[in-house]
């Protein structure tokens, strides 16, 4: 099956998402993005999740995926990605 890629306008940001197991995934920098308005959310993301391994949450990689999502060039990268319940849980 073909996954289907949207974007969600929240905010005046955009989130990417795409289907994926019959449920919706989002782009987690999107999400970091627009939470903390960081100029940098990948550098973000990434000490925010070496901070939490760091502090024992070592299932935080269970619960995400490297999915293809359009990028701000146009083109297919992959990115971390995870569902809605996952998303709560890094809030």
């Amino acid at each position: 099956m073909e996954q289907e890629h949207k974007i969600v306008v929240f905010q005046e940001k955009q989130i990417r998402q795409v289907w994926h197991n019959e449920e919706w995934w989002f782009s987690v920098v999107d999400v970091i993005e627009l939470l903390t308005e960081s100029p940098r959310p990948c550098k973000y993301w990434n000490a925010l999740k070496t901070k939490l391994q760091n502090e024992g949450h070592v299932e935080l990689s269970q619960f995400m995926g490297q999915l293809k999502m359009p990028s701000h060039d146009g083109k297919m990268r992959e990115t971390n990605a995870t569902n809605t319940e996952s998303i709560f849980r890094i809030l």
